[in-house]
């Protein structure tokens, strides 16, 4: 009816209808498509920010590229530790009161050099047993020669023989015995009642938990040595994240004024029970003696790849979420244009971005929230 009404209108009264807000097709465009054909500019697109390069700079927009070329990183707190195949824990084998301790902190000790004495009554008793099977031994070596000499000259029966020989035999045993737990305990230690404790291994003294003079129980830690030529950082990895770190991966290691590359060596394959996490272990090349046992520094672990697909990384900075929907702003030639895309992982200061943007798009990397915000008033102005 409207477009009959029209056509039998006068032509004056049909273009001042139009203008009022008919359409001789029925239709009705939006108002702010309307807007931009009066002023001769296209219709603008949804999701569009249009500013010029002046008003980008005066906002502090900046621009970048995408990142690819892994699977991106997790940065974790760790702390230097000694590497636990180069680190041992000497302790007493027998308890006693310590009367010497050789070596202080931080200083190195060879293999074999003895660093501790302990006096007790237990040290007496096992070097007695010593001296009383070495005398032992050496009766029954005299009554074996005795006993041979006597059956070479057919004085003795071989019967007295058989049961010398037996008991020089059975005295080697027994010294060999004494011995060997004298050697369990120690060594010499200068005198009957003293034990002398060695080092297992070269290295620094890292823990002396014990002083002079304390009296100490069988198994005390005595100190802790280790070879700080190689230290390791133990590291808690979500399950999510332990199964794209391999042994072999690369784990950057930062502390204020260093850096260095650490490799992991071992992914637990069970979660810790109390932090239901997985426990991992990267270890650091330490030969000039720079990171310290116990510093706290950050590990950036390198994530490998799904498929052998390198990932897309952008900052989490260029990210912001509109209508619950992740997007990102990329640059167009009047501006930038929000951009939906699929996220993955968080990888440190970046987020891994599998989807919806392309590796050679230009993109805000800081200033997206001015961009949001800016689209929001011109989504209220359009509705306007």
């Amino acid at each position: 009816m409207k477009t009959m009404l029209t056509r039998a209108l006068p032509p004056c009264l049909a273009v001042l209808l139009i203008a009022c807000g008919g359409d001789p097709k029925g239709g009705r465009e939006p108002v702010a498509n309307d807007r931009a054909a009066a002023i001769g500019q296209p219709a603008p697109t949804k999701g569009a920010v249009t500013l010029s390069a002046d008003q980008i700079a005066a906002a502090g927009i900046q621009i970048g590229r995408p990142l690819t070329g892994g699977a991106g990183t997790i940065d974790l707190p760790a702390t230097i530790d000694a590497d636990p195949q180069g680190m041992q824990v000497v302790s007493a084998a027998i308890g006693g009161r310590v009367v010497a301790l050789t070596r202080n902190l931080g200083q190195t000790v060879r293999r074999g050099q003895m660093i501790a004495v302990i006096e007790s009554r237990e040290a007496a008793q096992l070097k007695g047993e010593v001296e009383a099977t070495r005398a032992r031994l050496a009766l029954a070596n005299s009554s074996l020669a005795r006993e041979q000499r006597l059956f070479a000259q057919r004085v003795s029966p071989e019967q007295d023989l058989i049961a010398a020989r037996t008991a020089a035999t059975e005295a080697k045993i027994t010294h060999v015995q004494a011995q060997s737990q004298v050697s369990a305990a120690g060594v010499g230690g200068n005198g009957l009642n003293r034990i002398g404790i060695v080092a297992p291994i070269a290295g620094q003294v890292i823990a002396r938990p014990v002083v002079l003079g304390q009296t100490v129980a069988a198994d005390g830690e005595l100190y802790r040595i280790a070879d700080l030529g190689r230290v390791s950082l133990a590291l808690n990895l979500r399950p999510e994240d332990a199964s794209r770190v391999q042994p072999g991966s690369t784990v950057l290691v930062t502390a204020p004024g260093r850096k260095a590359r650490a490799r992991i060596s071992f992914v637990s394959p069970a979660l810790d029970p109390q932090t239901r996490q997985v426990p991992a272990i990267a270890t650091l090349a330490n030969g000039g003696g720079e990171w310290r046992v116990g510093e706290p520094v950050t590990a950036s672990v390198q994530l490998d790849g799904s498929g052998g697909n390198e990932a897309m990384l952008v900052p989490t900075t260029a990210v912001q979420t509109i209508a619950g929907k992740p997007v990102v702003f990329v640059r167009t030639a009047d501006g930038f244009q929000a951009t939906p895309v699929t996220l993955g992982d968080a990888a440190g200061a970046t987020v891994i971005v599998r989807s919806g943007l392309g590796a050679q798009a230009q993109i805000a990397t800081t200033g997206s929230f001015t961009l949001k915000a800016e689209l929001g008033k011109g989504e209220v102005a359009h509705e306007d």
